[in-house]
């Protein structure tokens, strides 16, 4: 099991101060979120995708690459990378960059994001939103698994002899997730091609999401690629900690109150009792993260949300304290005893290679012009698979 935090890289009040910081106060403090997280003991890193204010995150590659070299074994990854307005050449182009600087220390979420103007700004329409992220990933997931592309869909200009570069690391693609709140199509998706799929798993009710991480399992199996123990599952999640319950709430209550995403709307209290969000003690946000293993089965990645809301950067800081010193230690230790020894192991590029090649020698493309790929468009290896086709849904 790999634990984490994910950003939505909001730029908030602080309810208690009344202060907003800055864009460049915000990327500076998220560095150093991201910094600690490793200090603390966690495995991943992930950083939303966003274009508009209040949020800073618009290049997320930036961002990563950047703590990739701050950090030595922290995974790297977003909490939603843009399927539906970002072209799928420069996904690839620019995941495949990071994927090398950060030695495979990374992956991604694939999405459509919650800012419905973000299409007619990248030139899309909100209408084909599903469309689109289902023929942007078919021509994604063939830019990094064969070296020559020959493709022609709806939604951009065709591409002949069309190679990405750089080719993927050690000629693995990175390890793709595809997030989705309430979309079983993104689901069906995520199963077809054997991806991961997260379930944002912050709104709703746990029987929502396990509704859709069962539909998934179900699919995945269908799809051959194994029986539904083993299918690739994250988890969202939400908590505020402190060392006693009372002081966790009365600390966190401001910041509820005035958060732009739930505030004035139910309550703390209604909100907790209904939605995964935890405000307690250590024990508490243990305890409610098992009732997720509980309902969902052998899951591969537990991440929780803990910047956001106006929270100052100290205040993140000594939740990161608790939640490497106090909270994961502990559900490691129960998810490892309760752990199906049929169940897929979390992703990993190490492990990723480990499946492709076993213990031979691992393939290094090197394109050349003079061999065929963006100028001649004749393919220079034999040995490349072609990607499935993405069924109708």
């Amino acid at each position: 099991m790999q634990f984490g935090i994910f950003s939505v890289s909001d730029i908030t009040r602080d309810p208690i101060s009344g202060e907003t910081p800055s864009e460049a106060e915000r990327i500076e403090a998220i560095v150093k979120i991201a910094v600690k997280a490793e200090e603390v003991g966690l495995d991943v890193f992930a950083i939303g995708e966003h274009h508009n204010p209040p949020f800073f995150s618009s290049s997320p590659t930036t961002l990563l690459a950047h703590i990739a070299a701050l950090t030595e074994r922290l995974i790297l990854t977003t909490a939603t990378t843009l399927i539906t307005t970002n072209d799928p050449v420069r996904i690839a182009e620019e995941y495949a960059m990071l994927q090398h600087l950060s030695k495979g220390r990374m992956d991604l979420m694939l999405g459509r994001g919650n800012t419905a103007p973000v299409y007619p700004w990248f030139g899309q329409d909100i209408r084909q939103g599903l469309p689109l992220a289902l023929e942007n990933y078919n021509l994604l997931h063939k830019l990094w698994r064969e070296d020559v592309v020959d493709w022609e869909g709806q939604f951009r200009t065709p591409l002949q002899g069309f190679t990405s570069t750089p080719r993927p690391l050690d000629d693995t693609p990175p390890f793709v997730w595809h997030g989705s709140i309430r979309t079983p199509e993104i689901a069906e998706q995520a199963a077809f091609y054997g991806n991961g799929y997260f379930a944002n798993h912050i709104f709703w009710p746990t029987s929502h999401s396990k509704r859709l991480i069962d539909f998934y399992r179900q699919r995945f199996e269908h799809y051959g690629h194994g029986t539904r123990k083993q299918a690739i599952v994250g988890v969202g999640g939400q908590a505020y900690i402190a060392k006693r319950s009372q002081d966790a709430i009365s600390e966190f209550r401001p910041y509820f109150d005035e958060a732009p995403v739930y505030g004035h709307g139910p309550s703390l209290e209604e909100f907790t009792q209904g939605t995964p969000l935890t405000v307690g003690s250590p024990q508490e946000v243990i305890d409610k993260t098992l009732t997720f293993h509980d309902a969902f089965g052998d899951y591969q990645r537990q991440m929780f949300l803990i910047d956001h809301a106006g929270m100052p950067l100290g205040m993140v800081l000594d939740q990161l304290e608790l939640l490497g010193g106090e909270v994961v230690p502990v559900l490691r230790k129960e998810l490892a005893s309760r752990r199906d020894p049929e169940s897929a192991d979390a992703p990993t590029h190490a492990g990723l290679v480990k499946a492709k090649y076993g213990d031979g020698p691992v393939r290094r493309p090197r394109p050349n012009a003079n061999r065929g790929d963006n100028v001649t468009g004749a393919s220079p290896y034999q040995d490349s698979e072609p990607a499935a086709e993405y069924p109708e849904i």
